[in-house]
């Protein structure tokens, strides 16, 4: 006596697709939907039990619902020229009535009681353009992940030594000026050991320590906008 048809409906039908790269553990989804108003016993087998973890790998559908089971690819070292021979096959039955031990249903169900089905398993590599756009979305991945208040704070202290900065520059035309109004003076007076000539060493020790601070925080305003720019991206 030939089996009954599968009375569940089964997505994907025919086969489980699995999509690279294979170097952690890769996980295709299997939706099982009982559309009868009987309680449908359910088992998902596999021709290779070590390279898959199913969960779950059986139980009860009740009428009008669904099941989603996750198949769980392990690790391995994929070799585009080899064909995947894995299948499965999802073996249901329609629940006794009363029933309450699921274990002892299955050792004692006829064969013309079962139903099943076969899914064939395909390994797929992303494609050149698909990696492409993957690594491109990691700095934005990244730049999502760092808190809102970090990001904040950056900013503001980036604009405060903008400011510095600027003010800075200010304070140093000034000094300029008023160094090159000295030495006129001094040039115009003569002698180069006057005490204007030291005020006028000690201005020039100032102004140089002046630009050496505007050219620090030229470095560090820099180093911080350069972040900035990264985290942008």
């Amino acid at each position: 006596m030939a089996r009954p048809e599968q009375v569940l409906g089964l997505e994907p039908q025919h086969e489980l697709k699995f999509r690279g790269p294979f170097t952690d553990v890769v996980t295709a989804t299997l939706k099982l939907t009982n559309p009868t108003d009987r309680n449908v016993c359910f088992k998902v087998k596999t021709t290779a039990p070590r390279r898959y973890c199913v969960r779950p790998n059986s139980g009860t559908i009740d009428p009008g619902n669904s099941v989603n089971v996750s198949v769980m690819l392990q690790p391995f070292d994929y070799d585009p020229n080899e064909k995947s021979k894995h299948k499965f096959m999802v073996q249901s039955m329609l629940a006794p009535y009363g029933m309450t031990d699921m274990e002892g249903v299955w050792k004692e169900a006829k064969p013309e009681e079962l139903m099943d089905s076969k899914l064939r398993c395909a390994f797929e590599m992303p494609l050149e353009n698909d990696k492409n756009t993957e690594l491109s979305a990691l700095p934005k991945s990244a730049s999502a992940s760092l808190d809102d208040a970090e990001v904040k704070k950056i900013m503001e202290e980036c604009k405060r030594l903008q400011m510095e900065v600027h003010r800075l520059r200010e304070e140093n035309k000034q000094m300029r000026e008023d160094d090159g109004l000295r030495k006129r003076k001094v040039t115009s007076m003569g002698s180069p050991h006057s005490p204007s000539s030291s005020a006028m060493a000690t201005s020039a020790m100032r102004d140089e320590g002046l630009s050496t601070r505007i050219l620090a925080l030229c470095v560090l305003f820099f180093v911080i906008g350069v972040i900035i720019g990264k985290l942008a991206l």
